[in-house]
């Protein structure tokens, strides 16, 4: 059974209680779905604090920077999961913004 989710990903909330501005994108998924976008997004949290950190290193630029890959590489598979589990107005907020190309669709 699916239940329906409030989802928004610049503060990583996941919440079946709309609250604030949690309801950034409404998804509709399992309790295995759920917990699959959870740890999507707990990964993204970890590549950021490592590039947080990196960042303090004056020598190693942003383009040869492994965390900061991996976070761009999260947040792209995350709106993907949202955009596959997704109402039909979060697929379409998805589409207008872009993120996702054509053959993710």
């Amino acid at each position: 059974m699916k239940d329906k989710y409030y989802v928004n990903l610049g503060s990583q909330e996941i919440s079946r209680t709309k609250f604030g501005n949690n309801d950034e994108f409404i998804i509709y998924a399992s309790d295995d779905e759920i917990r699959a976008l959870r740890g999507k997004l707990n990964r993204m949290r970890d590549s950021d604090m490592r590039a947080f950190f990196r960042a303090h290193v004056p020598i190693m630029p942003y383009h040869n920077d492994k965390a900061n890959d991996d976070y761009d590489a999260g947040v792209t598979e995350a709106f993907q999961i949202i955009y596959d589990l997704g109402d039909n107005e979060t697929k379409q907020h998805i589409e207008d913004i872009g993120i996702l190309t054509d053959d993710r669709l």
